[in-house]
């Protein structure tokens, strides 16, 4: 796809999208859709190059919360219908999630999640130690208690999510500002005016954030919190498996958040350390690598002797709630942003888009996400639970 590499950008927008990634993507391609025209996306790197970089997104609607559930489910959706809206194939593999619970208490609470969920449409159910066995053979049932399961949840690549909302976003007239840093911008009154960049000034009439792990440092050049810090998550792959590994859902042992799940002729296996400092560091370092194989010694002992052929390290955009940041900035009316889904914004993104689109053309968006303003810390006390969080 050619990205519009501009030696300065157009001079003026109605919408300036800061951030190329999935949530810059799918808003540009839903406004455009809606009829809007003169939309810059601004991205520093190549579409895709931050937190959507990861090679293979998990997609599900198992949350605690409703507002979390009806923003998967609406977006897993969006995902199945995705070679025809925009029109791309994204690899989408309908494997299912398997939450694997051993202590009674975790058993307890993804019950609940459970009947939430099938309030809403969601087919997920609480299964035993053995069926879980059944769905994924490398799973021990060795103090499993039960296990969480939803047939419809599963997997896809993100890279090819960009790519596809952005091709159908540039063909409907988005200019896509790639390798174009944004400096600053400018305010006058409640309003932001322009966005300075590495190309020349965008004078505009609204600013859109989707800048993920960078979202924070937007916020603050005009005095607006978006309280999102970056935290590296690391993942790695086996080499090829003979015989090939067989189906499995992306499978996750709950207390230790190590997950696995198929990847080309092989597994990828993933954990989120919980010393992992926060910050920009997206090396990836081998090490990481004895985390996942103390847990999966527990959980699932056939992988621990898996040999691996390196990995991959990205940022999670995290928040203190581990939930989104989703609205219209209290200071500057048309300051918009959506950030900080804390690893939740691939699988959200699409259903995100639309709302994006409906805050902007100021409709009724099809849910209420006035819960997930920034400005819920500063009043205290409007932190939102999110118990399904890996």
């Amino acid at each position: 796809m050619t990205s519009s590499t501009f030696r300065t950008v157009p001079p003026t927008a109605d919408v300036v999208i800061i951030g190329g990634g999935v949530m810059g993507a799918s808003t540009a391609f839903h406004l455009a859709e809606a009829g809007v025209r003169d939309i810059v996306v601004v991205e520093r790197g190549d579409l895709g190059c931050g937190s959507s970089g990861k090679p293979i997104g998990g997609v599900r609607a198992q949350f605690s919360d409703p507002l979390n559930i009806e923003l998967g489910h609406r977006s897993l959706r969006a995902y199945r219908d995705f070679p025809h809206r925009p029109g791309a194939g994204i690899r989408l593999d309908t494997v299912g999630y398997l939450f694997l619970l051993d202590t009674a208490q975790q058993a307890r609470e993804f019950e609940a999640g459970v009947d939430i969920q099938n309030g809403l449409g969601v087919p997920s159910r609480m299964i035993g130690p053995d069926e879980a066995q059944r769905l994924c053979p490398y799973v021990s049932t060795d103090g499993l208690v039960a296990a969480a399961y939803s047939p419809a949840d599963g997997h896809a690549r993100p890279a090819l999510v960009v790519q596809g909302y952005a091709r159908a976003a540039a063909r409907a007239g988005v200019t896509l500002a790639t390798h174009t840093a944004v400096t600053g911008l400018d305010t006058a009154g409640d309003r932001v005016t322009g966005v300075h960049t590495s190309r020349g000034r965008i004078a505009c009439a609204t600013v859109i954030c989707t800048a993920g792990a960078w979202s924070a440092r937007i916020g603050d050049m005009i005095g607006t919190s978006l309280p999102v810090r970056p935290v590296r998550r690391q993942l790695s792959f086996t080499e090829p498996l003979t015989p090939p590994a067989p189906r499995i859902p992306f499978t996750i042992d709950f207390s230790s958040t190590a997950y696995f799940h198929n990847s080309d002729d092989g597994l990828l296996f993933g954990l989120a350390d919980p010393d992992e400092p926060e910050g920009f560091d997206t090396t990836w370092t081998p090490e990481w690598l004895e985390l996942f194989r103390a847990a999966a010694r527990r959980r699932a002992p056939a992988l621990v002797d898996m040999r691996t052929d390196g990995g991959w390290a990205g940022l999670y955009e995290v928040t203190p709630d581990h939930n989104a940041l989703i609205g219209r900035s209290a200071e500057y009316a048309n300051f918009l942003y959506a950030a900080g889904f804390s690893g939740h914004g691939f699988l959200q993104a699409p259903a995100v888009g639309e709302i994006m689109r409906d805050l902007y053309l100021e409709r009724e968006p099809c849910t209420d996400v006035a819960p997930l303003s920034a400005d819920r810390f500063r009043r205290g006390a409007g932190t939102r639970p999110e118990a399904h969080v890996v």
